[in-house]
This record gives C-alpha cells, structure tokens and sequence, in this order.
C-alpha cells in the first residue's frame, strides 16, 4: 500500500494552492486523501530534509453548529485561526500532550477545518521514527503523526500554501470505491453530531488509526 519513495519527486513543486481549500471543508477533506503534507526541516549541518507523507486519514468539521467543532464554542484565542484564510494550519493540544494538525477551509469568516488523522511516510522514513514502530504506522494517528514530522504549536497559522515548515502537495488522487466513511473518533458529547459519517479514509490502509466498520464505504456524507 505504501507509495514508492519516488513518489513525491513528481509533485515537489505542485504545492495545493489556496482555491483548493477554499471550497466547503467536506469537498476539501475528501480530496485530501492522497495528498502529500511535506514538513521541511533542517538538520545538524544546516542541510534541507523533507519529511513526508500521504493523507489516508481525515474528518471534516463543519463550523459554529457542528458541535464536535471547536468553533462551536465561539470565538476565541485558540479557534481564531479557523475564522481566517483558509490553507492556514490550525494546531492545537490535546490530553495535554499530542498535537493535531488541521487545515482551515472554506471562506474567511466561516470556522471549518479538516483534521489530518494519518498519512502513510513516502519520504524520510528513517529520521521519522527510528527503531520505533513499523514504517505504515509511524504517522497513523493524529499525535503519532504531528511526532513523526516534528510539528510543534509554534507552527499554528503556519500558511501551507506557500513554501515553508509545512504545505501539502499534489499526490495520486484516490477512487471514490477506495473511500470509506464512518463517524469520527472521541467526539460522543457532539450528540447527534457525533454519528456523522464525517471520518473519511483510503480503503485497506495499514496506516489508518483506527478500522473503519464493514460496510463503510460510500456511505452517504450527511
């Protein structure tokens, strides 16, 4: 299931530009999977080391009456972001300790935002996580992920649309018959919003956080 390591050559330029996430945040999460999110860093000599991996793993929240969606609280200092330009980073802490990596949606004004939940590594696998787990599980989760590509708070509102720390690239667009739906994870205290099918992933994935249940593919969205 893992891309060749070559893959990402082809797309290295071909950054998503801000059209594409400025689109309703459902249309945006399902045309993610696939996509590339590429953490550029610098190593103890100073040189370039790109870090990769393909988005198999999304949920889609969808504003201030989506109760499972931190704006639905209201504006504050930490959903601020999602009211902003969309193809801006939203990151935040969760349990105090895992980060999670977000993507703004939509048109300014209106708090949507996608969550990258797993990507499966295409380049710099070794320096990801060494010794530590295999390679189509290093990043299958929204904390092991942010970990295995050194995304720190300090990269909130980070623009990724232009070249930087991170940006998500073009990759090999996924099969509607290869995408499965199911709610998303640890939001039960959303009610009735927590039973949307609104957790999308690449069918037969071994990155994935979680199994999706039998049945999960095209289910409707709403």
């Amino acid at each position: 299931m893992l891309p060749s390591p070559t893959h990402t050559d082809r797309h290295r330029a071909e950054i998503r530009p801000r059209a594409f996430f400025e689109r309703p945040v459902h249309d945006v999460a399902r045309d993610l999977l696939g996509m590339i999110v590429v953490r550029t860093l610098f190593d103890a000599a100073g040189r370039t080391v790109r870090l990769a991996g393909r988005i198999v793993e999304v949920e889609s929240y969808d504003g201030p009456g989506d109760l499972a969606c931190h704006a639905s609280r209201g504006r504050t200092g930490r959903t601020d972001v999602m009211f902003g330009e969309a193809g801006h980073a939203y990151i935040y802490l969760i349990y105090g300790m895992h980060r999670c990596l977000n993507v703004v949606t939509g048109p300014t004004g209106y708090p949507a935002a996608v969550l990258v939940r797993a990507l499966e590594p295409v380049e710099g696998v070794e320096r990801m996580s060494p010794g530590r787990s295999p390679a189509a599980r290093i990043a299958s989760g929204p904390g092991r992920l942010t970990r295995a590509l050194g995304i720190e708070l300090s990269m909130n509102r980070a623009d990724l649309c232009v070249p930087g720390p991170i940006v998500i690239e073009s990759g090999a667009p996924i099969l509607e018959r290869d995408v499965v739906r199911g709610p998303r994870i640890g939001v039960e205290y959303a009610g009735v919003w927590a039973r949307k099918p609104w957790r999308l992933g690449v069918l037969g994935s071994p990155a994935l956080s979680r199994p999706f249940r039998a049945g999960a593919r095209r289910r409707p969205r709403a």
